[in-house]
Protein backbone atom coordinates (compact mmCIF):
# COMPACT_ATOMS: atom_id res chain seq x y z
CA UNK A 1 0.00 0.00 0.00
CA UNK A 2 1.54 3.86 -1.11
CA UNK A 3 0.83 6.51 0.85
CA UNK A 4 -1.28 8.16 -0.93
CA UNK A 5 -3.38 4.72 -0.90
CA UNK A 6 -3.62 5.30 2.99
CA UNK A 7 -5.28 9.06 2.35
CA UNK A 8 -8.52 10.29 3.45
CA UNK A 9 -10.88 12.92 3.88
CA UNK A 10 -13.99 13.76 5.90
CA UNK A 11 -17.47 13.06 5.11
CA UNK A 12 -19.53 13.42 8.29
CA UNK A 13 -19.60 15.03 11.70
CA UNK A 14 -21.72 14.43 14.47
CA UNK A 15 -21.37 16.44 17.43
CA UNK A 16 -23.11 15.73 21.10
CA UNK A 17 -23.16 18.20 24.19
CA UNK A 18 -22.55 16.74 27.49
CA UNK A 19 -23.07 19.07 30.33
CA UNK A 20 -21.39 18.27 33.31
CA UNK A 21 -21.37 20.20 37.06
CA UNK A 22 -18.36 20.43 39.15
CA UNK A 23 -18.27 18.83 42.96
CA UNK A 24 -16.44 21.51 44.02
CA UNK A 25 -15.53 25.21 42.31
CA UNK A 26 -12.14 25.77 40.25
CA UNK A 27 -10.72 29.37 39.94
CA UNK A 28 -9.28 30.43 36.17
CA UNK A 29 -7.74 33.61 37.44
CA UNK A 30 -10.43 36.30 38.16
CA UNK A 31 -13.38 33.97 37.17
CA UNK A 32 -14.70 30.63 38.91
CA UNK A 33 -15.68 27.50 37.19
CA UNK A 34 -18.54 25.42 38.57
CA UNK A 35 -20.09 23.45 35.11
CA UNK A 36 -18.57 23.15 31.92
CA UNK A 37 -20.34 21.45 28.45
CA UNK A 38 -18.19 18.93 26.19
CA UNK A 39 -17.95 18.46 23.19
CA UNK A 40 -18.15 15.60 22.01
CA UNK A 41 -17.41 14.59 17.96
CA UNK A 42 -18.01 11.70 15.83
CA UNK A 43 -16.30 12.34 12.41
CA UNK A 44 -16.53 10.07 9.84
CA UNK A 45 -13.82 9.50 7.03
CA UNK A 46 -13.49 7.69 3.86
CA UNK A 47 -10.19 6.43 1.61
CA UNK A 48 -9.98 6.20 -1.96
CA UNK A 49 -11.65 2.93 -2.62
CA UNK A 50 -14.38 3.76 -0.55
CA UNK A 51 -13.92 2.43 2.94
CA UNK A 52 -15.68 4.85 5.96
CA UNK A 53 -14.23 4.51 9.65
CA UNK A 54 -15.68 6.63 12.19
CA UNK A 55 -13.64 7.80 15.03
CA UNK A 56 -14.15 10.35 18.38
CA UNK A 57 -12.71 13.40 19.81
CA UNK A 58 -13.78 15.05 23.09
CA UNK A 59 -13.32 18.73 24.80
CA UNK A 60 -14.47 20.21 27.78
CA UNK A 61 -15.70 23.86 26.91
CA UNK A 62 -14.12 25.54 29.99
CA UNK A 63 -14.79 29.10 28.77
CA UNK A 64 -13.23 30.63 31.50
CA UNK A 65 -9.79 29.41 30.69
CA UNK A 66 -10.49 29.58 26.49
CA UNK A 67 -12.13 33.13 27.08
CA UNK A 68 -11.39 35.49 29.95
CA UNK A 69 -13.47 38.72 29.52
CA UNK A 70 -16.16 40.68 31.21
CA UNK A 71 -18.51 39.28 29.05
CA UNK A 72 -21.82 37.15 30.35
CA UNK A 73 -21.03 33.75 31.11
CA UNK A 74 -24.02 32.64 28.98
CA UNK A 75 -23.00 35.47 26.14
CA UNK A 76 -19.32 33.22 25.72
CA UNK A 77 -20.76 29.83 26.32
CA UNK A 78 -23.97 30.10 23.73
CA UNK A 79 -21.07 31.88 20.81
CA UNK A 80 -18.81 28.92 21.56
CA UNK A 81 -21.84 26.64 20.85
CA UNK A 82 -22.46 27.93 17.61
CA UNK A 83 -18.88 27.96 16.83
CA UNK A 84 -18.74 24.19 17.10
CA UNK A 85 -21.92 23.63 14.89
CA UNK A 86 -20.16 25.85 12.33
CA UNK A 87 -17.05 23.52 12.45
CA UNK A 88 -19.30 20.50 12.19
CA UNK A 89 -20.93 21.62 8.71
CA UNK A 90 -17.48 22.48 7.61
CA UNK A 91 -15.60 19.52 8.68
CA UNK A 92 -18.06 17.65 6.43
CA UNK A 93 -17.56 19.96 3.93
CA UNK A 94 -13.94 19.84 3.35
CA UNK A 95 -12.76 17.99 0.62
CA UNK A 96 -8.73 18.07 1.02
CA UNK A 97 -7.79 14.46 1.71
CA UNK A 98 -4.54 13.05 3.14
CA UNK A 99 -3.42 11.75 6.56
CA UNK A 100 -4.93 13.17 9.86
CA UNK A 101 -2.10 15.97 10.09
CA UNK A 102 -2.10 17.23 6.39
CA UNK A 103 -5.89 17.28 6.92
CA UNK A 104 -5.83 18.98 10.16
CA UNK A 105 -3.20 21.59 9.46
CA UNK A 106 -5.03 21.93 6.12
CA UNK A 107 -8.48 22.93 7.85
CA UNK A 108 -6.48 25.40 10.75
CA UNK A 109 -4.95 27.30 8.20
CA UNK A 110 -7.43 27.84 5.62
CA UNK A 111 -10.94 27.19 6.73
CA UNK A 112 -11.21 27.91 10.64
CA UNK A 113 -9.96 31.49 10.26
CA UNK A 114 -12.83 31.99 7.92
CA UNK A 115 -14.97 30.95 10.28
CA UNK A 116 -13.64 32.76 12.62
CA UNK A 117 -14.64 36.20 10.64
CA UNK A 118 -17.62 34.85 9.80
CA UNK A 119 -19.02 34.35 13.04
CA UNK A 120 -17.51 37.76 14.38
CA UNK A 121 -19.37 39.50 11.39
CA UNK A 122 -22.59 38.41 12.42
CA UNK A 123 -22.12 38.34 15.87
CA UNK A 124 -19.72 41.48 16.49
CA UNK A 125 -20.47 41.73 20.18
CA UNK A 126 -19.22 38.33 20.35
CA UNK A 127 -15.97 37.81 18.56
CA UNK A 128 -14.35 34.24 19.55
CA UNK A 129 -10.64 35.18 20.36
CA UNK A 130 -8.42 32.63 18.40
CA UNK A 131 -7.75 29.95 21.67
CA UNK A 132 -11.76 29.44 22.24
CA UNK A 133 -11.90 28.69 18.44
CA UNK A 134 -8.97 26.34 18.48
CA UNK A 135 -10.49 24.28 21.83
CA UNK A 136 -13.91 23.95 19.65
CA UNK A 137 -11.36 22.46 16.71
CA UNK A 138 -9.89 20.38 18.97
CA UNK A 139 -12.75 17.90 19.62
CA UNK A 140 -13.10 17.54 15.41
CA UNK A 141 -9.40 17.18 14.69
CA UNK A 142 -8.94 14.45 17.48
CA UNK A 143 -12.21 12.48 16.16
CA UNK A 144 -10.34 12.61 12.66
CA UNK A 145 -6.65 10.89 14.12
CA UNK A 146 -8.81 8.54 15.86
CA UNK A 147 -10.90 7.78 12.64
CA UNK A 148 -7.57 7.79 10.56
CA UNK A 149 -6.02 4.89 13.55
CA UNK A 150 -9.40 3.26 12.75
CA UNK A 151 -9.81 3.01 8.88
CA UNK A 152 -6.50 0.84 9.41
CA UNK A 153 -6.65 -0.81 12.19
CA UNK A 154 -3.61 0.74 13.74
CA UNK A 155 -2.69 2.72 17.14
CA UNK A 156 -2.68 6.31 15.61
CA UNK A 157 0.83 6.93 17.16
CA UNK A 158 2.11 4.21 14.99
CA UNK A 159 1.16 6.50 11.71
CA UNK A 160 3.54 9.53 12.71
CA UNK A 161 6.23 7.96 11.52
CA UNK A 162 7.73 8.39 8.20
CA UNK A 163 6.15 5.06 6.07
CA UNK A 164 3.07 7.18 6.70
CA UNK A 165 3.47 10.48 6.09
CA UNK A 166 3.54 12.21 2.70
CA UNK A 167 5.83 15.49 4.23
CA UNK A 168 8.65 16.12 6.63
CA UNK A 169 8.14 18.72 9.07
CA UNK A 170 9.81 21.03 7.21
CA UNK A 171 6.92 21.45 5.64
CA UNK A 172 4.92 22.54 8.76
CA UNK A 173 7.91 23.95 10.99
CA UNK A 174 10.25 26.44 10.30
CA UNK A 175 13.55 26.79 12.75
CA UNK A 176 14.49 29.70 15.08
CA UNK A 177 17.36 32.16 13.26
CA UNK A 178 20.79 31.20 14.23
CA UNK A 179 19.50 27.47 15.77
CA UNK A 180 21.51 24.88 14.46
CA UNK A 181 18.21 22.75 13.76
CA UNK A 182 16.60 21.63 10.83
CA UNK A 183 13.07 19.95 10.34
CA UNK A 184 14.17 17.95 7.11
CA UNK A 185 13.77 14.20 6.93
CA UNK A 186 12.74 14.19 10.16
CA UNK A 187 9.00 13.52 11.13
CA UNK A 188 6.94 13.64 14.42
CA UNK A 189 7.37 10.14 15.31
CA UNK A 190 11.33 11.37 15.73
CA UNK A 191 10.32 13.67 18.60
CA UNK A 192 7.90 11.05 20.64
CA UNK A 193 8.58 8.30 23.42
CA UNK A 194 8.35 5.03 21.67
CA UNK A 195 7.52 2.94 22.87
CA UNK A 196 5.82 4.54 25.51
CA UNK A 197 5.80 4.13 29.65
CA UNK A 198 2.19 2.29 30.49
CA UNK A 199 1.94 5.17 34.02
CA UNK A 200 2.43 8.37 34.35
CA UNK A 201 3.27 10.63 37.86
CA UNK A 202 0.03 12.47 38.26
CA UNK A 203 -0.18 15.64 39.09
CA UNK A 204 -2.81 17.24 41.57
CA UNK A 205 -4.43 20.67 41.15
CA UNK A 206 -4.76 22.88 44.73
CA UNK A 207 -7.27 25.58 43.37
CA UNK A 208 -7.12 28.95 44.76
CA UNK A 209 -10.70 28.16 46.58
CA UNK A 210 -9.75 24.83 47.89
CA UNK A 211 -9.59 23.98 51.53
CA UNK A 212 -6.41 23.34 53.27
CA UNK A 213 -7.28 22.70 56.69
CA UNK A 214 -10.58 21.21 58.38
CA UNK A 215 -11.49 24.86 60.01
CA UNK A 216 -11.63 26.10 56.36
CA UNK A 217 -13.90 23.95 54.92
CA UNK A 218 -17.57 25.62 53.57
CA UNK A 219 -20.65 25.13 54.74
CA UNK A 220 -21.68 23.17 51.34
CA UNK A 221 -18.55 21.06 51.55
CA UNK A 222 -19.68 17.73 49.20
CA UNK A 223 -20.03 15.04 51.13
CA UNK A 224 -19.75 12.15 48.26
CA UNK A 225 -16.97 10.00 49.52
CA UNK A 226 -14.23 11.89 47.43
CA UNK A 227 -11.97 14.00 49.62
CA UNK A 228 -12.35 17.59 49.92
CA UNK A 229 -9.09 18.73 51.79
CA UNK A 230 -5.38 18.57 50.20
CA UNK A 231 -4.25 16.30 52.91
CA UNK A 232 -6.80 13.75 52.23
CA UNK A 233 -6.00 13.68 48.78
CA UNK A 234 -2.46 13.07 49.04
CA UNK A 235 -3.39 10.19 51.32
CA UNK A 236 -5.65 8.62 49.49
CA UNK A 237 -3.98 9.20 46.22
CA UNK A 238 -0.35 8.71 47.35
CA UNK A 239 0.32 12.10 45.39
CA UNK A 240 3.82 13.90 44.84
CA UNK A 241 3.71 16.69 42.93
CA UNK A 242 0.98 19.53 43.66
CA UNK A 243 -0.01 21.87 41.29
CA UNK A 244 -0.87 25.57 43.23
CA UNK A 245 -3.05 28.14 41.67
CA UNK A 246 -2.14 31.59 42.71
CA UNK A 247 -3.88 34.76 42.15
CA UNK A 248 -1.30 36.68 40.48
CA UNK A 249 -2.13 40.25 41.65
CA UNK A 250 -2.13 39.91 45.37
CA UNK A 251 1.73 38.86 45.95
CA UNK A 252 1.45 38.71 50.07
CA UNK A 253 -1.64 36.02 49.58
CA UNK A 254 0.48 34.17 46.33
CA UNK A 255 3.43 33.82 49.05
CA UNK A 256 1.64 32.57 52.02
CA UNK A 257 -0.52 30.20 49.89
CA UNK A 258 3.45 28.60 48.24
CA UNK A 259 4.71 28.73 51.80
CA UNK A 260 1.08 26.78 53.39
CA UNK A 261 0.94 24.14 50.61
CA UNK A 262 4.62 23.75 50.49
CA UNK A 263 4.78 22.55 54.43
CA UNK A 264 1.56 20.67 53.83
CA UNK A 265 3.45 19.01 51.19
CA UNK A 266 6.62 17.91 53.59
CA UNK A 267 4.30 17.16 56.22
CA UNK A 268 2.90 14.33 53.86
CA UNK A 269 5.70 13.39 51.61
CA UNK A 270 4.86 14.65 48.42
CA UNK A 271 8.20 15.87 46.71
CA UNK A 272 7.29 18.49 44.06
CA UNK A 273 5.60 21.73 42.83
CA UNK A 274 4.73 23.95 40.33
CA UNK A 275 3.21 27.12 40.57
CA UNK A 276 0.68 28.65 38.16
CA UNK A 277 -0.48 32.50 37.78
CA UNK A 278 -2.88 32.18 34.95
CA UNK A 279 -1.98 34.92 33.18
CA UNK A 280 -2.56 37.37 35.64
CA UNK A 281 1.08 39.05 36.12
CA UNK A 282 1.97 41.66 34.21
CA UNK A 283 5.66 42.57 35.73
CA UNK A 284 8.19 39.46 36.06
CA UNK A 285 9.72 41.71 39.02
CA UNK A 286 6.40 39.71 40.89
CA UNK A 287 7.43 36.65 40.35
CA UNK A 288 11.14 36.84 40.75
CA UNK A 289 10.42 38.90 44.17
CA UNK A 290 7.79 35.63 45.28
CA UNK A 291 10.96 33.26 44.15
CA UNK A 292 13.71 35.01 45.80
CA UNK A 293 11.73 35.48 49.01
CA UNK A 294 10.96 31.69 49.17
CA UNK A 295 14.53 31.13 48.16
CA UNK A 296 15.78 32.86 51.24
CA UNK A 297 13.20 32.05 53.69
CA UNK A 298 11.57 28.85 52.55
CA UNK A 299 14.89 26.75 50.78
CA UNK A 300 13.09 23.59 50.80
CA UNK A 301 10.04 24.68 49.37
CA UNK A 302 11.76 26.64 46.57
CA UNK A 303 13.30 23.42 45.77
CA UNK A 304 10.64 21.95 45.62
CA UNK A 305 9.16 24.34 42.88
CA UNK A 306 9.77 22.06 39.43
CA UNK A 307 8.67 25.08 37.19
CA UNK A 308 6.48 28.08 37.09
CA UNK A 309 3.80 28.11 34.71
CA UNK A 310 2.23 30.87 32.46
CA UNK A 311 2.48 33.99 35.18
CA UNK A 312 1.98 36.46 32.25
CA UNK A 313 -0.88 37.30 29.35
CA UNK A 314 -1.14 34.66 27.05
CA UNK A 315 -1.43 36.99 24.47
CA UNK A 316 2.63 37.46 23.69
CA UNK A 317 2.38 39.41 19.97
CA UNK A 318 0.53 42.22 22.01
CA UNK A 319 2.44 41.66 25.60
CA UNK A 320 6.04 40.92 24.49
CA UNK A 321 7.38 40.97 27.98
CA UNK A 322 10.81 39.99 28.19
CA UNK A 323 10.54 36.82 31.04
CA UNK A 324 14.42 35.95 31.15
CA UNK A 325 14.97 36.93 34.48
CA UNK A 326 11.98 34.50 35.75
CA UNK A 327 13.59 31.34 33.83
CA UNK A 328 17.06 32.07 34.89
CA UNK A 329 15.37 31.42 38.36
CA UNK A 330 13.14 28.68 37.48
CA UNK A 331 12.25 26.75 34.28
CA UNK A 332 8.96 28.96 32.88
CA UNK A 333 6.78 27.25 31.20
CA UNK A 334 4.04 28.88 28.58
CA UNK A 335 0.33 27.32 28.09
CA UNK A 336 -2.00 29.56 27.38
CA UNK A 337 0.35 31.52 25.06
CA UNK A 338 1.09 28.15 23.35
CA UNK A 339 -1.33 28.21 21.14
CA UNK A 340 1.05 26.80 17.85
CA UNK A 341 4.44 26.48 17.25
CA UNK A 342 5.19 29.96 16.01
CA UNK A 343 3.80 31.45 19.26
CA UNK A 344 5.99 28.90 20.58
CA UNK A 345 8.98 30.28 18.75
CA UNK A 346 8.32 33.76 19.96
CA UNK A 347 8.40 33.01 23.31
CA UNK A 348 11.73 30.82 23.21
CA UNK A 349 12.86 34.91 22.20
CA UNK A 350 11.48 35.98 24.93
CA UNK A 351 13.15 33.74 27.30
CA UNK A 352 10.39 30.86 28.14
CA UNK A 353 12.29 27.57 28.31
CA UNK A 354 9.53 25.04 28.60
CA UNK A 355 5.94 24.38 26.86
CA UNK A 356 2.74 22.99 28.29
CA UNK A 357 1.14 21.18 25.23
CA UNK A 358 -2.78 20.68 25.80
CA UNK A 359 -4.97 18.00 23.70
CA UNK A 360 -7.55 21.36 23.72
CA UNK A 361 -5.21 23.06 21.29
CA UNK A 362 -5.57 20.03 18.86
CA UNK A 363 -3.80 17.09 18.39
CA UNK A 364 -2.28 18.28 15.72
CA UNK A 365 -1.08 21.44 16.44
CA UNK A 366 0.21 19.53 19.86
CA UNK A 367 2.31 17.43 17.83
CA UNK A 368 3.96 19.79 16.27
CA UNK A 369 4.75 22.56 18.95
CA UNK A 370 6.18 19.15 20.34
CA UNK A 371 8.63 18.48 17.45
CA UNK A 372 9.43 22.18 17.18
CA UNK A 373 10.06 22.24 21.52
CA UNK A 374 11.98 19.43 21.44
CA UNK A 375 14.42 20.02 18.55
CA UNK A 376 14.96 23.71 20.01
CA UNK A 377 15.82 22.53 23.28
CA UNK A 378 12.89 23.38 25.03
CA UNK A 379 11.43 21.01 28.09
CA UNK A 380 7.59 19.69 27.90
CA UNK A 381 4.94 19.20 30.23
CA UNK A 382 1.07 18.05 29.32
CA UNK A 383 -1.74 20.06 31.20
CA UNK A 384 -5.32 19.11 31.78
CA UNK A 385 -8.42 20.93 31.29
CA UNK A 386 -9.86 19.30 33.80
CA UNK A 387 -10.31 16.55 31.02
CA UNK A 388 -13.73 14.40 31.50
CA UNK A 389 -14.78 11.03 30.02
CA UNK A 390 -12.88 10.34 26.55
CA UNK A 391 -11.20 13.55 26.64
CA UNK A 392 -8.85 12.01 29.30
CA UNK A 393 -7.68 9.34 27.38
CA UNK A 394 -5.85 11.25 24.34
CA UNK A 395 -4.61 13.80 27.02
CA UNK A 396 -2.70 10.93 28.68
CA UNK A 397 -1.64 9.38 25.82
CA UNK A 398 0.22 12.85 24.40
CA UNK A 399 1.93 12.96 27.71
CA UNK A 400 2.97 9.74 27.78
CA UNK A 401 4.55 10.23 23.87
CA UNK A 402 5.96 13.40 24.77
CA UNK A 403 8.63 12.85 27.44
CA UNK A 404 7.52 15.85 29.86
CA UNK A 405 9.66 17.03 32.78
CA UNK A 406 7.25 14.72 35.20
CA UNK A 407 3.91 13.13 34.56
CA UNK A 408 0.88 14.33 33.42
CA UNK A 409 -1.38 16.94 35.32
CA UNK A 410 -5.09 15.34 35.67
CA UNK A 411 -7.61 16.81 38.35
CA UNK A 412 -10.86 15.50 36.73
CA UNK A 413 -11.32 13.05 39.23
CA UNK A 414 -11.39 16.06 41.45
CA UNK A 415 -13.80 18.40 40.02
CA UNK A 416 -16.46 15.88 38.55
CA UNK A 417 -15.34 12.17 39.32
CA UNK A 418 -18.81 11.18 38.58
CA UNK A 419 -19.06 12.17 35.02
CA UNK A 420 -16.93 9.18 34.03
CA UNK A 421 -17.94 6.50 35.39
CA UNK A 422 -18.93 4.81 32.11
CA UNK A 423 -15.14 5.58 31.11
CA UNK A 424 -13.71 4.53 34.57
CA UNK A 425 -15.67 1.53 33.91
CA UNK A 426 -13.51 0.08 31.05
CA UNK A 427 -10.03 2.54 32.18
CA UNK A 428 -10.09 2.14 35.73
CA UNK A 429 -6.34 2.86 36.21
CA UNK A 430 -7.12 6.36 34.10
CA UNK A 431 -9.70 7.78 36.17
CA UNK A 432 -8.42 7.42 39.88
CA UNK A 433 -4.59 7.96 40.65
CA UNK A 434 -3.35 5.39 43.04
CA UNK A 435 0.45 5.37 44.21
CA UNK A 436 0.59 9.05 42.97
CA UNK A 437 0.68 7.58 39.08
CA UNK A 438 -2.57 7.26 36.55
CA UNK A 439 -2.11 3.77 34.62
CA UNK A 440 -2.64 3.57 30.87
CA UNK A 441 -2.01 -0.55 30.58
CA UNK A 442 -6.03 -0.66 29.72
CA UNK A 443 -5.68 1.31 26.15
CA UNK A 444 -5.74 -0.82 23.49
CA UNK A 445 -6.60 -1.40 19.96
CA UNK A 446 -7.02 1.38 17.12
CA UNK A 447 -7.05 4.93 16.93
CA UNK A 448 -6.97 6.20 20.36
CA UNK A 449 -7.48 2.68 21.99
CA UNK A 450 -10.79 4.22 23.60
CA UNK A 451 -12.79 0.75 23.56
CA UNK A 452 -15.85 2.95 22.93
CA UNK A 453 -17.60 -0.11 22.17
CA UNK A 454 -17.73 -1.55 25.86
CA UNK A 455 -18.49 1.75 27.41
CA UNK A 456 -21.73 2.06 28.81
CA UNK A 457 -22.10 5.74 28.00
CA UNK A 458 -26.09 7.14 27.09
CA UNK A 459 -25.30 10.63 24.56
CA UNK A 460 -27.35 13.20 24.29
CA UNK A 461 -29.72 13.77 20.52
CA UNK A 462 -26.82 14.93 18.62
CA UNK A 463 -26.50 19.14 18.39
CA UNK A 464 -25.62 18.96 14.76
CA UNK A 465 -25.34 16.06 12.09
CA UNK A 466 -23.12 16.83 9.11
CA UNK A 467 -22.93 14.86 5.87
CA UNK A 468 -22.37 11.01 5.88
CA UNK A 469 -21.32 9.81 9.14
CA UNK A 470 -21.16 5.97 8.08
Amino acid sequence: MTRSDRDVRCCGTQLHLLPVQTRVPLKFGSETLTQVTCARVRLAVRDQRGRIACGWGETPLSVQWVWPSPLSYAARHEALLRFCRRLAAAWAEFGTSGHAIEVGHAFQEQVMPGLMRSQAQEEPQTPLPYLAALVCCSAFDIALHDAYGNLHNVDVYQTYAREWLSADLARYLDPAAQANVSFAGRYQADFLVMPPPTTLRAWHLVGGLDPLEADELPGDAPDDGYPVLLRDWIRRDGLTCLKVKLRGNDSDWDYRRLVRVGILAIEEGAQWLTADFNCMVTDPAYVNDLLDRLMLDHPRIYGMILYVEQPFPYDLEAHPIDVHSVSARKPLFMDESAHDWRLVKLGRELGWTGVALKTCKTQTGALLSLCWAKAHGMTLMVQDLTNPMLAQIPHCLLAVHAGTIMGVETNGMQFYPAASAAEAAVHPGLYTRRDGCVDLRSISGAGFGYRVEEISRALPAPAAVCGDCG
